[in-house]
């Protein structure tokens, strides 16, 4: 396989990660007192996620970090390979 075909799949798996990753940050429950509450983030309502909801929104949430940090190395070692 090229290396620049591999680098083109990690830069692309890289921002799609990225962008993923930012919207489920922004998915999480504010814990208070900070920007959250700010923007009406503090109003808690029975419709909030559950336990079991929160969880797995942890779970994605440090997967796909994990994916973007090993596309981040992957894109470094192949620039040392090219």
């Amino acid at each position: 396989m090229d290396l620049s075909l591999v680098k083109l799949v990690l830069q692309i798996v890289l921002v799609l990660a990225g962008l993923l990753l930012i919207l489920l940050i922004l998915l999480h429950k504010g814990r208070g007192g900070g920007l959250s509450d700010m923007f009406g983030g503090g109003v808690s309502s029975s419709a909030s996620a559950s336990g079991v909801a929160e969880r797995n929104l942890n779970r994605l949430t440090v997967t796909i970090g994990v994916v973007w940090v090993v596309c981040c190395v992957g894109l470094g070692v192949v620039e040392r390979m090219l």
